[in-house]
């Protein structure tokens, strides 16, 4: 057992909209460098769990801490990296990919100078953010023209760039073709490698089967297993797979995300 203080910890924690609790009795520990699988049938409250150590969903009941922090506050914030469930940038935004990653740099914007122009460090930041995940060469290209699984890259460059100790990632491998999810599995990767923790939540446990380390399922408003993934039973919703794949798959990974070493820590 881990004898450093865990990035997360949930004790009897519920979290909710309004007056509706969606999930309760949450008790989950995770430990720096960990790569936890959330897993479930849809609407069991996987994503409410993700918004939960946000702070976006309502904390009905005990406690949640991140690297610490009360989930939701300032400085548990500026320590996540949070990559949303979206199929495409294009249709909310119209910008380069380094302009998308460039808005991670918003968490350390100074709250008394929100005008502040990107110093060369930020630059550089977001330079080595798009490196990592491969897609140095096409920092100025529109991300309308990039295929899906290059904008999903894009998202994890974005919360590269804010320098998190936790991802958070919701679906990142859904709707993305074979080719494309192990690109993203090898930048997963080497986030783990720089000393990240991920939590993923996932309906597609056999795509990150190789970087997993925990299967936490989430099943009629709790958590039905938390252990090892080779443990879980074929009842425990880990093998869904969604269809609408990505129809431009590369044709190998990029050496770059293999081999870049350096950068934001």
């Amino acid at each position: 057992m881990s004898t450093t203080p865990p990035v997360i910890q949930l004790s009897g924690a519920a979290f909710g909209y309004g007056d509706r609790t969606v999930v309760s009795g949450l008790d989950l520990t995770v430990h720096r460098g960990e790569v936890v699988a959330v897993l479930g049938p849809n609407g069991a409250g996987k994503s409410t769990l993700v918004k939960g150590l946000l702070g976006l969903a309502e904390r009905h009941d005990g406690s949640s801490r991140i690297l610490g922090h009360e989930a939701g506050s300032a400085e548990a914030r500026a320590g996540i990296g949070y990559v949303p469930q979206r199929h495409t940038l294009a249709s909310a935004v119209r910008a380069t990919a380094a302009e998308i990653v460039t808005m991670g740099r918003t968490v350390r914007t100074p709250w008394w100078a929100p005008w502040r122009s990107r110093s060369a460090a930020d630059r550089s930041l977001v330079e080595e953010s798009l490196a990592v995940v491969g897609l140095g060469d096409l920092a100025s290209h529109d991300v309308a023209t990039l295929s899906g699984g290059q904008q999903r890259r894009v998202l994890i460059a974005r919360a590269l760039a804010s320098e998190p100790e936790v991802f958070l990632m919701d679906e990142p491998t859904a709707g993305v073709d074979r080719g494309h999810q192990q690109v993203l599995v090898a930048v997963m990767r080497r986030l783990v490698e720089r000393g990240a923790t991920l939590v993923i939540v996932t309906h597609e446990l056999d795509a990150l089967a190789e970087i997993v380390t925990r299967a936490v399922v989430v099943r009629g408003g709790g958590i039905s297993f938390d252990g090892a993934p080779e443990q879980l039973s074929p009842g425990d919703d880990a093998h869904a797979h969604h269809d609408d794949e990505d129809d431009s798959p590369p044709t190998s990974v990029p050496t770059t995300i293999l081999t870049t070493k350096g950068g934001p820590r």
